[in-house]
This record gives C-alpha cells, sequence and structure tokens, in this order.
C-alpha cells in the first residue's frame, strides 16, 4: 500500500512513524512535510489549502490512499478532491468537516443529536456578544465561529478582554460570527473516534495543555503537551462518550445527507452535571495525536484504510501497549503570539538516542547540515514509559539535550494528571 500525508506539523510526523511500523505499507510520501519528516520518508511539495493540488498530487503519485492531517484542507475539499481521482481518502468532505470549520454547525447538529454541550449564543453583532456576555457571566468563553488554528478561543473573567476578542473576530467582516458559551468547570478529555461513516471506533482518551506557561499561564496555545492515558478519569468514560457522544454525531450527520468519514476529535468536558462536549475537530489534535499513536499497537495503516473504504466493522479490537506516553512541545521564542524562526536546533541526535524517546517535528526546515525553526510549535519531544512518571522523565530528559536560543517549553506537562 502507497499511501499520502498531507501536512507539515508534528501530528503529521507522529502519522508518518505510525505507519512505518505497518508492515502493510510499502511506501509513505508527505507533503510538504518538514525536515524532521523528510529524514524518515519521502517529500514533496505541495499547496497543503489547495483541495485541487492535493487531489492532482494524489493522481499524479498513483497512491492507493491519501492521509489529510491538518483542518484548512478539509474544509477546503481536499478529500471530495481525492475521491474525485478515484483514491481512497482518511478525511471528511467539506460539508462534513463543518463540524470544525464552524462552531455554530457543530451546535445545530449537537442540538439534533441530543448530545450535550454547553448553551451558546451565535453573534453577529456587538450588542448581541454584550448581551450574551451578560447573559451567561463570567468566566467568559468566547470562540471564533470559523478556523483559528486552536487559537481562536479566549477563556477569561475579564469582560473587556472577553468583548475585545469577539470584537477581532468580528471585524473580519463577510459573514464573520463569534460564539458566546456558558463556562464549563470540570477537567478537559480529547478522545478521538476513527469512523467511515456508520461504524465508529474510540481511541484511548488523552489531555492536552493548551496555556502558553506552567501552571495554566498565558495566552491559549495550539497546544504545549499531552499525556495518556488519564488514570483519573472514569472507567466508563470512553464507553459512556461513544455511546452518547461520538455515535449520535456520526448517525445525525448521515441522516443529513453529509456522511462523516474519517477522524471525529471530541473535545469534552467532564463538569459536575455530567460530561459536556465543548468542540468536535475534522481531524486528529495535535499534540494528543503524539501520545495516542505512541500507544497504539494495531497496524494504523490498516484501520485507516478500513475507514476510507467503509470496512471497519470488519476489524478486530485495536490493541494498546501498557504504560503511558507523554508529549512535550518545545515553541520557539515569542509564540503564540510572535514566533521567532530562522534559529538552529542543537542536540536532536542525543535527545533522539534516550530509549523510549521520538523527537517529532513541527515547525522545522533544513538549512546547509543543519535543522532550524520554521514555526511557533518546533518539536513534540514524546516519551514512552511504564507510567507517566517514568514517561515524562524521559521526555524531559530528552528535552534538556535540545537547545534553541529563546525557545520556550512547559516543566509541568502531565506532573497533576489532572483530574480537576
Amino acid at each position: 500500500m502507497n499511501i499520502l500525508v498531507i501536512g507539515s506539523g508534528a501530528r503529521e510526523h507522529a502519522l508518518v512513524t505510525a505507519l512505518r511500523l505497518d508492515t502493510s505499507v510499502d511506501r509513505i510520501i508527505c507533503a510538504p512535510g518538514n525536515a524532521g519528516i523528510a529524514r524518515d520518508v519521502e517529500t514533496c511539495e505541495v499547496d497543503a489549502t489547495s483541495a485541487q493540488a492535493i487531489g492532482d498530487l494524489a493522481a499524479e503519485l498513483k497512491v492507493d490512499l491519501v492521509v489529510i492531517g491538518p483542518e484548512v484542507p478539509l474544509v477546503a475539499g481536499a478529500a471530495d478532491a481525492v475521491r474525485a481521482h478515484g483514491i481512497a481518502c482518511f478525511g471528511p468532505s467539506a460539508a462534513a468537516a463543518q463540524l470544525e470549520g464552524s462552531k455554530a454547525f457543530a451546535k445545530q447538529v449537537m442540538d439534533e443529536a441530543g448530545v450535550d454541550t454547553a448553551r451558546a449564543r451565535v453573534c453577529e453583532a456587538l450588542d448581541e456578544v454584550a448581551a450574551a456576555l451578560d447573559e451567561f457571566g463570567a468566566p467568559h468563553v468566547v470562540k471564533d465561529d470559523g478556523l483559528a488554528a486552536g487559537k481562536g478561543v479566549v477563556v477569561t473573567s475579564d469582560r473587556d478582554e472577553a468583548f475585545a476578542h469577539a470584537r477581532a473576530c468580528l471585524d473580519r467582516g463577510g459573514d464573520a460570527r463569534v460564539v458566546i458559551e456558558e463556562y464549563l468547570d470540570g477537567p478537559e478529555v480529547s478522545l478521538f473516534g476513527i469512523t467511515d461513516g456508520t461504524t465508529i471506533i474510540p481511541l484511548e482518551p488523552a489531555q492536552d495543555f493548551k496555556r502558553a506557561f506552567d501552571g495554566d499561564a498565558g495566552p491559549n496555545t495550539g497546544g504545549m503537551g499531552a499525556y495518556s492515558p488519564l488514570p483519573w478519569a472514569p472507567s466508563d468514560l470512553v464507553a459512556n462518550v461513544t455511546e452518547h457522544v461520538l455515535e449520535p454525531m456520526i448517525d445525525t450527520m448521515r441522516e443529513r445527507g453529509t456522511p462523516f468519514s474519517g477522524l471525529l476529535y471530541a473535545g469534552l468536558a467532564l463538569t459536575s452535571k455530567g460530561i459536556r462536549v465543548i468542540e468536535f475537530n475534522a481531524r486528529f489534535g495535535d499534540p494528543e495525536t503524539q501520545v495516542v499513536l505512541a500507544r497504539l499497537v494495531t497496524p494504523l495503516g490498516q484501520v485507516l484504510l478500513a475507514a476510507a473504504t467503509g470496512t471497519l466493522a470488519d476489524l478486530p479490537p485495536l490493541e494498546w501497549r501498557t504504560g503511558a506516553a507523554v508529549t512535550v512541545v518545545i515553541a520557539s521564542k515569542g509564540y503564540p503570539e510572535s514566533p521567532v524562526t530562522g534559529d538552529l536546533i542543537y542536540g536532536l541526535g542525543e535527545a533522539g538516542a534516550i530509549g523510549g524517546v521520538s523527537v517529532l517535528h513541527a515547525g522545522t526546515r533544513a538549512q546547509g547540515d543543519g535543522i532550524v525553526s520554521a514555526g511557533g510549535r518546533v518539536l513534540s519531544v514524546t516519551a514512552v514509559g511504564d507510567d507517566i512518571e517514568a514517561a515524562r522523565t524521559r521526555a524531559y530528559e530528552a528535552i534538556d539535550c535540545i537547545s534553541l536560543e529563546g525557545s520556550h517549553h512547559r516543566r509541568d506537562i502531565a506532573e497533576a494528571k489532572r483530574s480537576g
């Protein structure tokens, strides 16, 4: 089987790493990839925001399966373009990807599916924003209705800050909208489900850390680290979410005439009133993918192909490694507001030589014989161990080998194993 992976981040490096272990996979190409991925598999250039370019590349390479990592090409219709060439694709159609592309749309589908979520108001004007902020009170939750690369959400007790974020979202003009929600208490959990539109198979849950700095301080980011499993979570969490969240959403999308196949990501809050959905994404999440796939034993390529060809129900149950996985993100100076790029990264070989450690690249590019930073989140250092403490010890041992001028990372990933 020949597979084309679309994307250039640590999520795609994690996907490539897992696919390389699948003996049914003969060739992997990643487009556009990054400096780390290019050391592992073939890479080639593509405009990853262009659905047509992705479809044409898949046809040119004559691959058997395309795996689309990022949300932007999915919302743009890349999966549709690939399928138009008669090639299997892991990823939802543009219509189905609106579960991530529009938070207002996701709320509508959740209402139809009977899935519990936060009360919300969709606002198109500032007077509506003001009324919604007053209705729900603090802490305020303000979400850009469209795609925002994981940084379109503000949670704050400062009404002025909340209002300013809403104004910035609406100032984009056009059909810009903002969603104001009630605050959900309790710890957050991420659960992925792989689906062919009819059958859905849950993966292991993970928890990520969105704030930039230790102690959950600083601005929201695309994610600064994650760990899996969650020893504090209810034993029936996966079964409960599958029955009451994932399956109803898949059934409703199919009944609406827009079946969802690919990866359905449920961001959940375990509140005092029960499980509530914070958001849905239409693809693997970053950095949770890094820890979830590090624990998967079942060959990934076979699972993704089954999802893309409607045969998930024929697969045996997934197998998982015992123990735990922890990933810590190294971010460039100035991230997330104004990341500095172009600095040399040192110590990658030493870090990767530590047993149980994978150094997954995100924002990197080759420069001569070296590798330099090329984005906000630069690396995801992922480690496995017999338990969470062993895994995080290895991850930070590897982190301490790496040097990037001005970079920052959190030192408390998985430390508290947050159950509240």
